[in-house]
């Protein structure tokens, strides 16, 4: 033990793991500055080459960041802490903050896998048996069709962000950047360090990322680029035509860019899709069912490059294996619900969206949502905003965990705001901002 370092070890495994079990415990906490090299090599009697291959494996698994002369910190949100970005509510106070949908407006569930499972009792799904549905397959290849997302073949993950994860890890080693959407989906921004791999911010506007961060980011090496073509978390942006038109062109002159979208925001939205999918030669497009039809169903649709998506299927093949059969016939059959509208679903939140953003015009406030279920106001003052927004009843999420280098934000989460509250909240935020001219996140 090192006096105010809980360090020890003599080995580079040794050390790390000591370091990850204090950050892992909270004895050293996210923004803690490590001891130089040299200073922990002289007092562990190690060779310097050792403390910095430990310091590598923590950078490499997510722990810790380093920059350079600047030193080694504990990551604001290190992978062995189990961060989560949400906000405590206290008793009597209005949610806006948790990003989840509308309850009222998830289909029920139980015809849906009452069906799926009279069919797998039928035939029981074995080993060996296709890790897609054929009907599914069939569906979504359609869907996407229609979307102008190119052909290629599909699989079956976990979630968007699963998807992501899965292709980042088929193309990329440790060290490698990444550009990022900024600000952009918190959990995103966790993961990417937590494979190891470095961030690139990149500014968004209501059109989705600024064509010429994103040319530079590339030309400084980024080796990937995550976009989010709708209901963007946490500015609401969406991909409009001309801005695809121009990131298309930007991506042309970079072939090699490991191209991700994620396409959440399917079933929630109205706006049409511009997908980015082709521009560069490894790609991947993610389509979650998790907002439209509920955050537990764990499924998204992939489809990609054939090379893209065979090491994302293989690797899953020596893991879980496959998406439960269970899960994607249940999906389908609420794909086949003649009682759920998702084009209803997708106007009754645009319809609290612009109940929200218009009302906080009205009161001179700036605010981004050009879709999906969040609402982006830039403040000068998150703590205080947030604070004085609790005080008056709103519990908001701070734009801390969404943000690199963008100005300060807040999220304001509209999928249960009835319209008529609208205005209350307005009020509340227009009360809770410090005077001063508007501020955007560009």
């Amino acid at each position: 033990m090192l006096g105010e370092y809980p360090i020890e070890g003599r080995r580079a495994a040794d050390i790390a793991a000591s370091i990850e079990r204090a950050v892992g415990s909270g004895t050293l906490q996210p923004g803690h500055l490590l001891p130089p090299i040299r200073e922990l090599a002289a007092r562990l009697e190690v060779n310097p080459n050792t403390v910095a291959a430990a310091y590598r494996v923590l950078r490499d698994r997510g722990v810790i960041e380093t920059a350079g002369r600047r030193g080694s910190r504990v990551r604001p949100a290190p992978a062995t802490t189990g961060h989560h970005l949400r906000v405590e509510v206290p008793e009597g106070v209005r949610d806006v903050s948790s990003g989840n949908p509308d309850p009222a407006l998830l289909p029920p569930l139980a015809p849906a896998f009452a069906a799926a499972a009279a069919r797998q009792d039928d035939a029981p799904v074995l080993y060996g048996h296709a890790a897609v549905d054929e009907e599914l397959e069939r569906r979504a290849r359609a869907a996407l069709d229609a979307d102008g997302v190119p052909a290629g073949p599909l699989a079956v993950v976990s979630g968007s962000l699963d998807g992501i994860e899965r292709v980042l890890a088929a193309h990329l080693k440790p060290g490698d950047t990444v550009a990022v959407e900024d600000p952009g989906w918190g959990r995103t921004l966790d993961l990417v360090p937590a494979l190891g791999l470095r961030l690139a911010p990149v500014r968004v506007d209501d059109d989705g990322p600024l064509p010429d961060d994103v040319a530079r980011a590339l030309d400084a090496g980024a080796r990937a680029l995550i976009v989010t073509d709708r209901a963007q978390n946490p500015t609401g942006a969406a991909l409009s035509a001309p801005r695809a038109r121009t990131l298309r062109t930007v991506l042309r002159d970079h072939p090699d860019t490991l191209l991700v979208e994620d396409d959440h925001g399917h079933g929630i939205v109205g706006l049409p899709l511009h997908p980015l999918a082709g521009a560069t030669r490894h790609w991947a497009f993610v389509r979650s069912a998790a907002k439209a039809y509920g955050p537990d169903l764990r499924l998204a649709v992939l489809t990609g490059d054939e090379t893209t998506t065979d090491r994302v299927r293989g690797r899953q093949r020596l893991g879980p294996g496959w998406v439960s059969l269970l899960l994607q016939r249940a999906v389908v059959r609420l794909w086949d619900d003649d009682g759920f509208d998702v084009r209803a679903v997708a106007a009754a939140y645009d319809r609290r969206r612009r109940a929200l953003t218009d009302a906080l015009a009205e009161r001179g406030v700036t605010a981004h949502g050009r879709s999906g279920l969040n609402v982006w106001v830039p403040v000068p003052d998150e703590t205080a905003a947030v604070a004085r927004l609790l005080h008056a009843g709103w519990a908001v999420a701070p734009g801390a965990g969404y943000r690199l280098g963008a100005p300060p934000g807040i999220r304001i989460t509209v999928s249960t705001l009835p319209e008529h509250e609208a205005p209350a909240l307005a009020d509340a935020v227009a009360s809770a901002l410090a005077p001063g001219p508007a501020r955007t996140y560009v």
